[in-house]
Parts: structure tokens; sequence; C-alpha cells
């Protein structure tokens, strides 16, 4: 299992695959670096970085869960970059990931070639985030990962045609045996507090701006209840030049793995390349 030490002393891991263009994949709020795995396999002809933010998935919690903070995060992906050596990179952000792109677009600007947003952008819906802190660090009542694959495209959203084997393989990801015949969450629950505790929000609009100049991706699931309609218009009435599509069945977050979303990454790479 591949990791790095943070400046503030804890373990995170990470995968690094492939060869070429450095991508780096950020992650939603409660989830991994595997929500990346179905887009992983298009592309194999560029080197694709993903991490799980403190608090997440195989990384180390924090005791302090104050730390689970935009800043910080982007902070731990900078030194990620640093550990394996990489000096510029391509974003690609889901959810809670674009808007720590965008951080990275303040703190090291030179070092980000373009961001793709996945189905994120300056504002966020607050109806979508009443939602989110619906289940966000509530421990599961359902004990079987098949009973999370049958709930799951309800609590999420917007899915249509979805088969039962992916939503299986979300349960399974999202979701880990607590050994008492039940099912936890693969993050801490403090990340509930965090968020609860989040009363400033940058101006992500005037961080938007100021990726100016760096190709950009917006891939918009059109049952999106974080990402909404009038924010993708603003967003592409700011930079015309933005590659983006929209996702019919879809909510949030859209796998990456559909014909359109791999279509206008690759289109975005090709910009970078």
């Amino acid at each position: 299992m591949a990791t790095f030490t943070t400046s503030d002393g804890l373990s995170l891991y990470y995968t690094d695959t492939g060869n070429g263009l450095p991508i780096l994949c950020l992650s939603g709020l409660g989830r991994t670096g595997a929500d990346f795995r179905y887009v992983a396999p298009y592309l194999d002809e560029y080197r694709v970085v993903t991490m799980d933010y403190r608090g997440r998935g195989q990384s180390e919690f924090d005791k302090n869960w104050r730390n689970y903070t935009l800043a910080i995060e982007s902070r731990d992906a900078v030194e990620l970059l640093d550990h394996l050596g990489i000096d510029k990179a391509a974003i690609l952000g889901t959810s809670r990931g674009g808007l720590n792109a965008m951080m990275l677009g303040q703190m090291v600007p030179d070092r980000i070639l373009g961001v793709a947003f996945n189905d994120v952008g300056p504002e966020i819906d607050p109806e979508g985030i009443k939602d989110i802190m619906a289940y966000l660090g509530v421990k599961p009542s359902i004990r079987t990962h098949a009973e999370a694959a049958l709930i799951l495209p309800n609590l999420l959203g917007g899915f249509i045609g979805v088969p039962a084997s992916r939503w299986m393989e979300e349960a399974e990801t999202h979701f880990v045996d607590d050994g008492a015949g039940g099912l936890n969450l693969t993050y801490d629950a403090h990340l509930r507090d965090a968020v609860a505790n989040e009363t400033e929000s940058p101006d992500f609009w005037s961080y938007f701006d100021d990726l100016a100049g760096k190709p950009l991706c917006l891939i918009h699931a059109a049952g999106s209840e974080i990402l909404n309609d009038k924010t993708a218009q603003e967003m592409r009435a700011r930079r015309p030049d933005m590659i983006y599509t929209n996702l019919p069945d879809r909510g949030h977050i859209p796998f990456l793995d559909e014909p359109a979303a791999v279509t206008a990454l690759k289109d975005w790479l090709d910009l970078i390349q």
C-alpha cells in the first residue's frame, strides 16, 4: 500500500499508475480515490494519481476534526505532488475535489495545467447541502452490501438505467463491514462536524476566474442536486471556451465512464498536451 506522510505527520494513501501527462484526481467529500476506478481504463496513456484525503478511506484519521478543511486538504495534495516529484499536473476534481482544484489554483497556480470539474462549480446548491447533511457522518442502519445497493439509487437520486452490478460495486466501495454484522462508513464520522463548522466560504467565483488561460472542462449531471443549471450557465458564460457536457440519467456524481464524459475529458486533455 502506497502512503506518504504529510507535514503534520499523517499517513495518507495514494495510487500512482501509468506514464505521460500527470492527472491528479481529487474525490468528493466523503468519498475516496476509488471513485476514479471507472474512468482510469480510459486514461491509460496518462499518469493517473489518486489520493484518499485525511480521514477518508485508507488514509489516517486526524485526531483534530477541525483539520478536515479545503485548505488543509489542498495542502496535502501539494505535498503528494512534491512526494512524487510531479512539478505540474492536470486536476480532475469530483464534487469537493473541484473546490480543492480551485484552491490549488490559488496556492500553486504555476503547477496547475488545467481543471476538469465533475458536477461541481463555484456555488453549491443549498438544497444539495441539506441532502448531504441528512446522511453525512451517520452510521448506516443497513446491515449488508446487498441492502446498500438497493437503497443507493434512491439515496443519491437522479440516476436512471444504472445496472444493479454497478450499485453493488458502489456499495462495496462506500461501506465497510463493521465486524459486528453490519456496515460502517469509510470515513471519519467527525467529517460532519467539520462541514457543520464551516461558517465562511472563499469567493470561489474569483478563484474560478483566476483559472483564466488554463483549459477547463465541466461534466454536469442533468439530475444533480449540487450543481444547478444557473451555476453551470454562469461558468460557461465566464469561460465560453470551457469544454462542457450534460449527462442525462445521471445524478450527483457521474461515474465518469459515461461515453460523453470520457469524450469531454479526452478533448480537455488534448488541449493540455
